[in-house]
């Protein structure tokens, strides 16, 4: 005998306009970057326009996710597409990662054969990249701690407001002391200031695509709860996994030898599953066996 509750009081907001307004000010500065960083020889300001472009590319892949995850579910897809939000913010992890590792290498050829580069051009563009990404970051800020994937957002945006006051620096060092080797310094810094974002990011999306426990969630905690509950005498097969980046589900075998306590006790756990853990979606299947002759082939501890 079983029982599902849904809880959908916390549905993802709607961040359609912050994706649409994010994309189109970041393409376009994008495109003013690199031909001012063509322009003045800088690389910080190409590996700039660089990521900037992929934050371009993960924005659209982030806003197609989020629309993918309202679909509605159908006989094939009975939790709809909720997963892509997921998918999502492990590919923009991972394309962020490989575009480091290329800028990275141009950076180190440039600390072996210097070029010249036009310090005030890089300046001018730069500052602008300050305001563009800081206006872009504070769209998603709402959102950055319930959702993996505007989490991703916010912080591709908000670490290139900080990349961009570097390539600033950048820019007045090579003016004032004329050392091109500052520039692709700062290419390197660049690049360990997103690596370091990143990791978390490409983290946090990896456990929740291999069905891992979400972070914030004590699996012990969870398994106490429903192990105190009155006459249940062992909690089995308990597994929790995140169905998207903003969606909890459980799932959990109470054995309940007194018999069946009624639909009433089913929606009440799963209110304060709810309530305590943020689980949206709980299945919970009552027996009134013993534990060990109603799973005697499989291991009854998970």
């Amino acid at each position: 005998m079983s029982n599902h509750h849904s809880h959908h009081s916390h549905e993802p907001a709607n961040y359609n306009r912050a994706f649409a307004i994010g994309i189109a000010l970041n393409a376009g500065f994008v495109i003013c970057e690199a031909v001012f960083g063509i322009f003045s020889h800088s690389l910080a300001l190409l590996a700039d326009a660089g990521h900037n472009l992929s934050d371009v590319l993960g924005l659209l892949l982030a806003w197609g996710a989020a629309i993918l995850t309202r679909r509605p579910t159908t006989p094939r897809y009975t939790y709809g597409w909720r997963r892509s939000s997921i998918l999502a913010a492990l590919l923009n992890a991972i394309f962020l990662l490989i575009a480091t590792g290329a800028i990275a290498w141009e950076a180190i050829q440039r600390l072996i054969q210097p070029t010249p580069v036009t310090g005030g051009v890089v300046i001018g563009v730069a500052a602008v990249g300050i305001a563009i990404n800081t206006a872009t970051a504070l769209l998603f800020a709402s959102g950055r701690k319930g959702d993996l994937n505007i989490r991703a957002a916010f912080w591709h945006m908000a670490g290139d407001a900080l990349v961009s006051v570097g390539v600033v620096l950048a820019g007045i060092a090579i003016l004032s002391t004329g050392w091109l080797w500052f520039d692709p310094v700062v290419s390197l810094i660049i690049v360990i200031v997103i690596v370091v974002g990143t990791w978390e990011l490409f983290k946090d999306s990896l456990n929740l695509a291999l069905d891992a426990v979400p972070e914030g969630i004590e699996p012990l905690a969870v398994q106490t709860y429903l192990s105190e509950l009155a006459d249940v005498t062992q909690v089995h097969d308990l597994h929790i996994w995140g169905m998207s980046t903003t969606e909890i589900a459980l799932t959990a075998h109470l054995v309940m030898p007194e018999g069946h306590p009624g639909d009433d006790f089913l929606a009440r756990i799963a209110q304060e599953l709810h309530d305590r853990f943020a689980i949206e979606h709980v299945t919970l299947q009552i027996e009134t066996g013993s534990g060990a002759s109603l799973c005697p082939q499989i291991d009854c501890s998970n």
